[in-house]
């Protein structure tokens, strides 16, 4: 039950404020966010690379209300690459994208002009670009510019949410040659019209989902947490005579570590998705909806320090 009201609350300004005021809150969100400076996002890639882990790296921000936002959301990522590439690490680094930091409700030309200087300025130093999924009302906005961008940066990634109803036929359309594919369940709280609300529902239709991505021609991002999730594609991958090269499994930063490292032992490719920046609150709070587990975490801090 706690789940939808975090939720609610990750769109709070009010609580926006007060969670990011509190001296208390900053050691907790240290488990799900890198930091918030540049350094503290290229200190992440050089630690998860010594484990054998490839990163994707989120500079925080969303739903901006401002074209300055927007362009100085996008020369972070600028700035970000133009790092990566001067420290030779775009080759375990690549980026994730939310189209609304870079003005996507407020025009959706400036989020894809926005979007295509950082595909452009990724793929300069060998790396490139997967957009993140928010809200139902944004998926056909992303998918278009996704579209466009993929006319001169084809590797540019897509997130498919398994918890709404439309996606498995958006799942066909983009499982093709070529097509990188992020699965996820899902982080946004969703009307029923449009949703899932049972999570053994959005379960059953991951795996529906995990099915066509793996018989596709393209190449699955398989980002879960969940162990038996895990299992299932595994098999997929064997079932399909997939080879380790042609799929690869993410989990968060900061989540369920020692099963990132035994999926790299096994000799699975295994990407973390790390984000950093000051703007961490929606992200935070999606996060402790997520998994009972993680709220449990944050209130235990606020105790034991109190």
């Amino acid at each position: 039950m706690l789940g939808p009201i975090l939720l609610s609350a990750a769109r709070s300004r009010t609580l926006r404020r007060v969670v990011s005021a509190s001296p208390l809150t900053r050691p907790v969100v240290d488990r799900f966010v890198a930091g918030e400076t540049l350094p503290a996002a290229l200190a992440a890639v050089r630690e998860n690379a010594a484990h054998g882990i490839d990163v994707t790296l989120d500079f925080l921000g969303e739903d901006i209300t401002a074209e300055a936002e927007a362009l100085a959301n996008r020369d972070a990522y600028l700035r970000l690459l133009e790092a990566l590439g001067a420290e030779g690490l775009a080759a375990r680094a690549e980026v994730s994208v939310k189209l609304s930091a870079f003005g996507q409700a407020l025009d959706e030309d400036l989020a894809l002009d926005g979007a295509r200087r950082v595909a452009e300025a990724a793929s300069a130093v060998g790396s490139t670009v997967t957009l993140d999924m928010e809200d139902h009302t944004t998926v056909d906005s992303t998918l278009g510019i996704l579209a466009e961008l993929r006319k001169e940066h084809p590797g540019t990634g897509a997130v498919l949410q398994a918890y709404l109803f439309r996606t498995e036929d958006d799942a066909k359309a983009l499982a093709h040659d070529g097509s990188r594919v992020r699965l996820v369940k899902g982080a946004y709280r969703e009307p029923a019209e449009v949703a899932f609300q049972k999570k053994a529902d959005v379960d059953r239709n991951y795996v529906r989902l995990l099915k066509i991505l793996m018989a596709g021609g393209g190449y699955p991002m398989i980002a879960t947490h969940d162990p038996r999730m895990i299992e299932i594609a595994k098999a997929l991958a064997e079932r399909n005579e997939r080879s380790l090269a042609s799929y690869e499994f993410q989990m968060l930063y900061g989540i369920r570590t020692e099963a990132q490292h035994a999926l790299v032992s096994e000799g699975h490719r295994m990407r973390a998705y790390v984000p950093y920046g000051g703007d961490w609150y929606g992200y935070f709070m999606r996060r402790l909806a997520e998994r009972p587990a993680n709220l449990v975490f944050f209130l235990r801090s606020f105790t034991t320090r109190s």
